[in-house]
């Protein structure tokens, strides 16, 4: 394997391993030169190769970051982001990402459901609840893309940037999830239909999937919560 490909397997596997998440900035490229042991020039052409690839995408003067550039840049993401609010999130991704699981059923690679069945598997291992977020970022991102939609994918990745913009706040009484966390069986049901070609079965699990994930954050957050529990209530 030429050098260059090593560089950008050590780099894949940095990524995973430090559980960074979609749009998550890297380190600067002075720290990762020192972290592989490597010159700047082999750094960027590696970089380069990953870009090439929508692996990762950097913007001048502001960094490096994971999975594929946004079509917003990041002053409409933090315009958006003033704009609404958890709810609002919440209502979106009950209306797109059910649907994504729907065509993740019927248009996926085994590679895209391998990649799912690894983020479904590295949630249940994550050692705290960073990694756990971070996994749990990109088995979502993992079905996007096995949809093969670039239309549904622009729209998922723009309410991700928007929704990891925001604080959510949640409290936290563990370090990390529990054993018998339910989202582990959520994400288990979904990967299974979507394994299985079950395209009804995959949007229904999302759903409820989301619902459950919801009815436990949003209650704790504002009077606006109750806009999306009825929208939950009814779907």
């Amino acid at each position: 394997m030429p050098k260059t490909e090593i560089l950008v397997q050590r780099i894949r596997d940095t990524i995973a391993s430090e559980g960074y998440a979609h749009n998550d900035r890297l380190p600067p490229e002075r720290e990762m030169c020192t972290k592989l042991n490597v010159t700047r020039n082999q750094l960027r052409g590696a970089l380069a190769r990953l870009e090439s690839r929508g692996l990762i995408w950097r913007h001048v003067g502001r960094g490096t970051f994971v999975g594929e550039r946004p079509v917003l840049n990041l002053d409409d993401v933090l315009y958006l982001r003033d704009q609404v609010t958890p709810p609002h999130v919440a209502s979106v991704r009950l209306v797109i990402e059910p649907e994504l699981a729907r065509l993740a059923a019927m248009h996926s690679t085994p590679a895209d459901r391998e990649e799912i069945h690894a983020c479904a598997s590295r949630c249940r291992e994550a050692p705290d609840w960073r990694s756990y977020e971070a996994w749990d970022n990109k088995f979502h991102h993992a079905i996007a893309r096995s949809a093969k939609n670039k239309l549904f994918l622009y729209y998922f990745e723009t309410l991700n940037v928007v929704r990891r913009s925001m604080v959510w706040g949640q409290p936290r009484k563990t370090s990390k999830p529990d054993k018998n966390y339910s989202s582990f069986l959520e994400h288990d049901q979904i990967r299974q239909a979507i394994e299985g070609k079950d395209r009804d079965f995959a949007a229904h699990c999302m759903k409820q999937h989301l619902h459950s994930v919801y009815g436990r954050i949003l209650p704790s957050m504002d009077e606006t919560a109750g806009d999306v529990r009825a929208t939950i209530k009814d779907s």
